[in-house]
């Protein structure tokens, strides 16, 4: 039997129901449907590594969500869910991608987040968040981490902890400032600050000794510290 199926585009409303027999299935694309809801059913496709959700109508996911224990990488972009199940937190072979942007998410469940420490790439970007769980602090193994345009007003100190990250994409927020702890992501390449609402340029951007790329545009007009200048002559690229 077929370990792939795509059934991107197909206008589908619900899930065939014989579907959930195809129990060898490893990569299952469903991108761009009308689905509104995932039947409990879903459990049964336990060998899934890969699954594609994105635009479809989603408003929840079932609580059986979190037998999906083989996924590797989920897509759910671009849907219309306002919370996930806490069993997501049982994904704990999701060692890839996660992308949860476009969506109405007002808050992530701590139980729902934890257990996702191998995750490499996790997009939360355009949803009306706010703020972020203590249990993200766990995600140590990410790689890029993208959260533009969730209204984020302060970054919490743990993003320190993700000594792993490499690209970090902060983009149209009322940031402020940002913590000391930014000072430990030495792995830090590429940082996007756009479109905030910094009284000044955070003085720790100068120790982010990997930085290669630096966005700083859109934001207040503001003294140009001679640090920035420092950075551009290191090899760094500065945008203002």
């Amino acid at each position: 039997m077929d370990e792939e199926l795509d059934l991107s585009n197909h206008g589908l409303s619900r899930l065939p129901p014989d579907l959930f027999q195809r129990i060898s299935l490893k990569r299952l694309n469903l991108y761009q449907n009308q689905l509104a809801v995932i039947p409990a059913e879903i459990m049964r496709l336990s060998a899934l590594e890969v699954l594609i959700l994105a635009n479809n109508r989603l408003v929840s996911l079932p609580e059986e969500f979190g037998a999906l224990v083989s996924l590797s990488t989920i897509d759910l972009g671009h849907n219309h869910l306002s919370d996930l199940p806490e069993s997501f937190g049982r994904l704990t072979g999701l060692t890839d991608y996660l992308y949860l942007h476009d969506n109405l998410l007002h808050e992530l469940p701590e139980p729902a987040i934890e257990g996702l420490i191998k995750l490499r790439y996790l997009n939360l970007g355009d949803n009306p968040l706010r703020q972020l769980p203590t249990s993200m602090g766990a995600l140590a193994n990410l790689e890029e981490l993208r959260l533009e345009n969730i209204g984020l007003q302060s970054l919490p100190k743990w993003i320190g902890g993700m000594s792993r990250l490499d690209e970090l994409s902060l983009r149209n927020n009322k940031l402020t400032s940002l913590p000391e702890s930014l000072a430990a992501l030495g792995c830090l390449t590429r940082l996007d600050l756009r479109g905030n609402c910094f009284e000044a340029y955070p003085g720790v951007l100068a120790e982010l000794p990997r930085l290669r790329k630096l966005d700083l545009r859109w934001n207040n007009p503001l003294t140009v510290p001679e640090w920035l200048d420092k950075l551009r002559i290191r090899g760094c690229r500065v945008l203002l």
